[in-house]
């Protein structure tokens, strides 16, 4: 099946972020994000899942244990499972983006 924003189970999370699951199964996730300018996640890192985010549109800047990354579109970022993150839209565009995680990341989540 062809999946998109337009057909993909949908879920908002921060207030004003929206999350589209593309792929969700237990084994691997693959979600479709939109940040808008200003929002950020809180510190937090996974147990198990480690984690892809490649950036569709706009600009990203993570925080990966204690450095500061700024990622751009067609750029990806790899985040391994137990290692404390966090991205922010410090841009005044949109964020769009991609996180792909192995296994889920969904109930896996521990913020600091």
């Amino acid at each position: 099946m062809v999946k998109s924003i337009k057909n993909a189970e949908h879920y908002t999370w921060g207030g004003s972020c929206d999350g589209w699951h593309l792929i969700k199964t237990d084994p691997l996730s693959v979600i479709q994000e939109r940040m808008p300018k200003g929002s950020a996640e809180d510190f937090h890192f996974h147990n198990m899942a480690q984690q892809v985010f490649y950036i569709l549109s706009g600009v990203a800047t993570f925080y990966i244990d204690h450095k500061e990354f700024i990622v751009c579109a067609n750029e990806s970022i790899y985040v391994p499972h137990s290692t404390i993150h966090k991205i922010m839209n410090n841009s005044e565009d949109d964020l769009h983006f991609l996180v792909i995680s192995a296994p889920k990341a969904h109930g896996d989540r521990v913020t600091v």
